[in-house]
């Protein structure tokens, strides 16, 4: 299912994320983190653990921290991410020189031309003027249908990565079908917008009308410095646009509905289901054109956006096509770009003072154009091979824990219980790096082209997706690259990927006691193990199609249990204004409770039956400090909206529904997270 933490980013800046809180070179904020060895010793004696666990744990930190001034939320994991970051960096420098491997050179060439803010100013607004004259050049809905199909990118993952946002008219995942897991194929996503997500169009209240109003100023300002003339009418234009787009768009909780999202469209059926748009012509100029087989993820979105391609005047996709070129390309512009691109991403959307500084920036950009390049850099030289052995080791002990969890099930039957061991028999999991790695032969990257690096790196990437088609599915590919501090279940594929850089202290550490790790990375990857079981996971069979492998009986228990889960999370305030979606997070949800109780089996296993008060302390104690986050309130209320990741403070309360924490801590009735022991939710 999803990584097991996203960073909720702008929508996607091509190879360019120039806007992203680039210190975590595009890793997931915050990521779990370990705690240090003593975990006990930095509880806080202002709180009660039953009142406030996450306080209780986490309060000292709290106190003493002030988030920075380039980010909307920071963490206490942000160290392990800087000083990866910085190793990073020493690497691709070292790479410049001859003698380098070729994409190892073809990094740090990338990397230089970001680097070189005098040439970039010094080209000005040059580089846009070839494919905004192209925009210009349009006269017709053949022209624009045409411009709207090479403006696709494989820029979405709305399984992997619960990743749906897409500047571009449609966002394509290539993946296995859903029902036929030997096939690729490409699914067809919603897109088109240039703010998270459509409740920022659609919602009446006063924070979204306020960050309308900044968002349709923002259109204005690029457009001007872009060199368009009447800048305010045509943001008027493309912001009415996007509004008629959001308004056929799924919400986020619809998006998690697989069978909704399972919809086989021939190449046929595209003309009949969303008239409106020369569906042959698109798909043809999308690199498409002899795909006979689609998964339409978002039916109506599809067709809506085809009507308004009949619909609106082609001036106004125009002025949609050019704005969104500048907005995506921006971070390879001069300074003036950058800074309106971060007052409207950053100041305003999430609540960041500052801009980072140009080597993030840099590092975030050069790792989304070419990921696994970077990995393989970062692997050679980081990568220890006893984290390796130690990892698998204890993901096997996990693994272990979920099968005798399943047995000790009253409520499940024999033939599901078969089929749930034949998941974990059967997984994949990917520990450090992939056991192939992507080449990027053929990547023209040049040390003084920052723009164009940018803009055939997203080419070649996309390309490189599409070329999946018709090939057999690779079960071990990965999803995440290896200097990502993150890890992910793959459903599809019954694939876990554990990345390198989430393997190192203060996650994981040799020299810490089994109690840390296994409450810090333990419930990492009993986390992700889980997530073949959880709501969206459930549905698919060993061999990853959609299916419905339950009995009806233990399907209706499990929707049961889920859903005290649900409300469980619904009753929780971020805010007085603002409560948490226990829907939206609910997978999520699932994953930390399970993987959470796995990793505990796990560990007292690992004990010999010698587990007491304080060894489960510890461990408890390792689980709470990982989630030890501040973020502002902009940030905050974001994620509350749109993540399907509750936030840090409310995934730590999970614990009040394991049994061993009330013992641990000497939870009574009366504290504000007790529950007694029929109202904790058990599901795995």
């Amino acid at each position: 299912m999803q990584a097991f933490q996203v960073l909720r980013r702008p929508p996607r800046t091509s190879t360019l994320a120039m806007a992203l809180c680039a210190a975590l070179a595009f890793t997931g904020a915050q990521a779990h983190q370990a705690a240090p060895a003593q975990a006990t010793t930095h509880a806080s004696a202002a709180v009660l653990p039953g009142d406030d666990f996450y306080a209780y744990a986490n309060g000292q930190w709290l106190a003493a921290t002030e988030i920075p001034a380039d980010r909307s939320s920071w963490s206490a994991f942000h160290t392990i991410v800087e000083d990866t970051n910085q190793n990073i960096v020493r690497l691709i420098e070292a790479a410049d020189r001859e003698g380098a491997p070729a994409d190892a050179r073809r990094v740090a060439a990338f990397y230089r031309a970001i680097m070189d803010e005098a040439g970039i100013e010094a080209r000005g607004a040059a580089p846009l003027k070839p494919a905004l004259d192209k925009i210009a050049a349009i006269r017709d809905k053949a022209g624009l249908t045409q411009a709207l199909g090479a403006s696709l990118r494989a820029d979405v993952d709305p399984l992997n990565a619960t990743d749906f946002s897409t500047e571009n008219l449609f966002g394509v995942w290539v993946a296995q079908g859903f029902t036929a897991p030997d096939k690729y194929m490409p699914y067809l996503l919603q897109g088109g917008l240039g703010m998270p997500d459509r409740a920022f169009y659609l919602e009446e209240n006063e924070r979204m009308g306020r960050l309308r109003t900044a968002y349709q100023a923002h259109i204005a300002a690029m457009l001007k410095l872009a060199g368009f003339s009447e800048p305010e009418a045509r943001a008027a234009r493309v912001f009415e646009l996007e509004r008629k787009l959001a308004q056929s768009h799924a919400s986020r909780e619809e998006s998690s509905n697989m069978q909704k999202a399972n919809n086989t469209w021939t190449d046929r059926d595209f003309a009949a289901k969303a008239p409106g748009l020369d569906w042959k012509a698109f798909f043809h100029s999308a690199g498409l054109g002899k795909q006979k087989r689609f998964i339409v993820y978002h039916p109506q979105a599809v067709t809506g956006a085809a009507a308004l391609v009949a619909e609106m005047p082609v001036q106004t996709w125009k002025d949609w096509l050019a704005f969104h070129t500048v907005n995506q390309y921006g971070g390879a512009l001069p300074k003036a770009f950058v800074d309106q691109r971060f007052d409207f991403y950053g100041r305003t959307l999430s609540g960041t003072p500052q801009l980072s500084v140009r080597w993030k920036r840099g590092l975030a950009a050069v790792n989304e154009a070419m990921p696994e390049a970077v990995g393989k850099m970062y692997v050679e030289k980081h990568f220890p091979p006893a984290a390796k052995a130690k990892v698998q080791q204890m993901v096997s002990n996990i693994v272990n824990a979920f099968h005798q969890r399943i047995d000790r099930l009253d409520w499940m039957d024999a033939s599901t219980k078969r089929e749930a061991h034949a998941k974990l028999d059967v997984l994949y999991v990917g520990v450090g790096y992939p056991e192939k790695w992507t080449s990027y032969d053929g990547l023209d990257i040049k040390p003084d082209d920052a723009f164009g690096n940018a803009w055939r790196a997203s080419q070649f990437n996309y390309k490189l997706e599409l070329a999946k088609l018709g090939r057999k599915v690779d079960r071990k590919e990965w999803s995440m690259p290896p200097q990502l501090v993150n890890a992910v279940n793959m459903p599809m594929q019954n694939a876990l990927n554990f990345p390198a850089a989430i393997l190192q202290p203060p996650f994981f550490d040799q020299k810490a006691s089994d109690a840390v790790n296994y409450g810090a990375i333990g419930s990492v990857i009993g986390h992700e193990i889980s997530h073949s079981f959880d709501n969206i996971g459930a549905e698919f069979d060993s061999k990853g199609r959609l299916r419905d492998w339950w009995t009806k009986e233990d399907r209706e228990h499990f929707a049961k249990a889920a859903q005290a889960l649900v409300a469980q999370y619904s009753a929780y305030e971020a805010f007085p204004d603002l409560k948490l979606n226990g829907q939206l997070t609910l997978a999520e949800n699932l994953a930390d409770l399970a993987g959470l109780a796995a990793a505990l089996d796990a560990y007292h296993a690992s004990l010999g039956g010698k587990a007491n008060a304080e060894t489960d302390r510890q461990f408890f104690m390792g689980y709470a400090h990982a989630w030890r986050t501040k973020a502002r309130e902009a940030s905050l209320r974001n994620q509350v909206t749109t993540d399907e990741h509750a936030p840090s403070q409310w995934r730590t309360y999970t614990v009040r529904n394991l049994d061993d924490w009330y013992d641990a801590f000497d939870v009574k009735p009366g504290q504000k997270l007790y529950l007694p022991p029929e109202q904790r939710v058990r599901v795995w």
